[in-house]
């Protein structure tokens, strides 16, 4: 069996987990979250504590089974707690711009570059050189730091672009003078 997939999910408080047949809804203190199961796999609750089962043994079975089971306890954390990523700017005029769920970015081309955050996604700005992007789902949290991030990639001679906060960026020797 799936290790992931056979993993007890523990329910933690002030969260709500409902299965109406091949949908889970998962609710907490920050949001909402549904997820649909494909056939073959089954959600319980027991005791407090999510189980996720596969009816056979098949390649797509397992697969979906650890998968369901990673998707959920995503859910439980998100809506409990949150997801959060944080990103940094270095160069000369670089910086973010927050105005409500609007990013503006100044990243060393001839226009400002202008993004709105999806639904559910809370954008903050510390400083102008710093951002950071919270939400319940993590997959569009992260979804939207990489294209924040793909707007100007760090590069490895000077450092300058946009990198997460917990990113090593690796520095290469430029060419040297004869």
């Amino acid at each position: 069996m799936s290790r992931i997939g056979r993993r007890e999910l523990v329910i933690p408080e002030g969260v709500t987990v409902n299965v109406n047949e091949n949908t889970v809804n998962v609710s907490g203190k920050l949001g909402n979250m549904e997820l649909n199961t494909k056939p073959g796999i089954s959600v319980n609750i027991e005791e407090g504590k999510v189980l996720v089962t596969r009816a056979n043994d098949t390649k797509t079975q397992k697969q979906l089974h650890g998968t369901t089971n990673a998707n959920i306890n995503n859910m439980l954390i998100g809506v409990s707690e949150g997801f959060k990523r944080e990103l940094e700017i270095n160069g000369v005029g670089y910086k973010f711009q927050v105005s409500g769920s609007t990013l503006t970015i100044s990243a060393g081309y001839s226009h400002p570059v202008v993004m709105t955050a999806p639904v559910g996604i809370k954008i903050e700005s510390a400083s102008a050189n710093e951002l950071t992007i919270t939400g319940c789902d993590k997959q569009v949290v992260g979804e939207f730091a990489a294209q924040v991030r793909k707007v100007r990639e760090p590069e490895p001679y000077k450092g300058k672009g946009i990198k997460y906060k917990d990113e090593f960026i690796r520095r290469k020797e430029g060419k040297k003078a004869a």
